[in-house]
């Protein structure tokens, strides 16, 4: 498809220009290390977390005889169950951990699949899990809301805390900082490991998904109710919030920052991604996406085919933003003009999406169990690899993009090389 073709209707909020990118020099790691070290927090009481019990859903998106092709070049098989979640030290590239649906987590070497420890503990499937900025402790949270850090080096347990059923949880870019969102709308960041806290209140809905903004003074966090709101860490306050026809009309479902995090982009169940300058709170633009095909009318009992946003992010290199839709679009903007550049089409829902760091390739897994590759200079796919029996849930690419690990509903994580010719 033809740059600027298609159907991406985009609507600009009244008469704004485009916003002019200021390139400020950013703080150096330690100024933010630092500047984290001053946040007063205080100690708060743990909530009790919430006893319900989760029901898995039926494999959505799994096919019969899905293809016996294995692509990867390593299988860790530890899991009993849905693997949620992966992430990879960030230090080395050498480590992941993966949690899952078995109250489980592990750290495992990704060059051969062994495991180094269990993250022992969970009583909960475990939805998040991740390494500091220097690979120093991994943090991993289950559903319940128990949320446990581990030094990586002597593999123990060096904190743990118990909050409302967690939603999201991320690590500070350059301080051993944890902020994680709970359902009852409350974002929480500690201090690891004194475990210091501060808590940062949103409205009385989940904080559905969050952010910590590159400068780490601030974090972005979407919320049930549509709402985003753009925190100071530090301060503890509220800079700007988007709502009503500002915000989204349904649940947000992602947040993603551009390299300076002069731009922030929401995504949410109501199918529209919403382009914000940081600085202001101001909405740039909306993309939208619309129905290609004219949808059949709904008999009595059938229910409307679903669309939302589920992951979105931005290209390091080149202005262009790239939004993936449960329908299985993933649609690749072009931020200069506002424009919907290329259309690249899925078979089935897209998870999740990542872009390479250096260069204007996206990744995708989706529901049919595959990764793929996109050029997003000319819409095509590069490549494509398979190995899991049933939908991705969770990837991650290491720095160099030289390797893709993923989580599957086929109680498995998978390591795939993906080191390309053209490279």
């Amino acid at each position: 498809m033809e740059p600027g073709e298609g159907p991406g209707a985009l609507d600009l909020h009244g008469d704004e220009e485009i916003i002019e990118v200021v390139e400020l020099g950013p703080p150096g790691p330690d100024d933010l290390a630092e500047e984290m070290e001053d946040v007063d927090f205080e100690d708060e009481g743990a909530e009790e977390p919430d006893a319900e019990a989760w029901e898995s859903e039926d494999d959505e998106g799994v096919e019969d005889g899905m293809e016996a092709q294995d692509d990867s070049e390593v299988t860790f098989s530890l899991h009993s169950a849905s693997v949620f979640c992966v992430s990879l030290d960030p230090k080395t590239n050498t480590l992941a951990v993966t949690g899952g649906e078995d109250d489980k987590a592990f750290v495992w070497r990704v060059s051969d699949g062994e495991l180094l420890f269990e993250c022992s503990g969970h009583k909960d499937s475990v939805t998040c899990a991740g390494f500091s900025h220097d690979s120093v402790f991994v943090a991993t949270g289950d559903m319940s809301g128990l949320i446990k850090v581990w030094r990586v080096d002597a593999k123990e347990e060096v904190w743990s805390f118990e909050v409302g059923d967690l939603e999201w949880m991320e690590w500070h870019p350059q301080a051993h900082v944890l902020l994680a969102g709970t359902a009852d709308g409350n974002t929480w960041m500690w201090k690891i490991p004194s475990g210091d806290c501060k808590t940062f209140q949103g409205p009385a809905c989940p904080a559905t998904c969050g952010r910590i903004l590159p400068d780490g003074k601030r974090a972005v966090v979407g919320y049930e109710d549509g709402t985003m709101r753009i925190w100071d860490l530090k301060q503890g306050t509220s800079l700007h919030v988007l709502k009503g026809q500002d915000g989204h009309q349904d649940p947000l479902t992602c947040v993603a920052s551009n390299q300076d995090g002069s731009l922030i982009m929401t995504g949410s169940v109501d199918c529209h991604a919403k382009l914000v300058n940081s600085a202001t709170g101001k909405v740039v633009c909306v993309f939208k996406m619309e129905s290609v095909t004219p949808k059949a009318p709904i008999s009595e009992g059938e229910e409307a085919e679903s669309n939302s946003v589920e992951s979105l992010g931005f290209c390091n290199v080149m202005p262009l933003a790239a939004v993936g839709y449960l329908d299985g679009t993933l649609a690749i903007y072009d931020l200069s003009t506002q424009s919907l550049r290329h259309k690249c089409q899925h078979e089935s829902g897209i998870v999740q999406l990542l872009w390479e760091e250096s260069s204007a390739v996206v990744y995708t897994c989706s529901l049919d169990g595959a990764v793929r590759l996109w050029d997003a200079r000319s819409g095509k796919m590069i490549s494509e690899y398979r190995g899991h029996s049933a939908e991705i849930l969770d990837f991650a690419v290491n720095k160099d993009a030289s390797i893709v690990v993923t989580t599957s509903g086929d109680h498995q994580a998978k390591v795939f090389c993906v080191q390309r010719p053209d490279r």
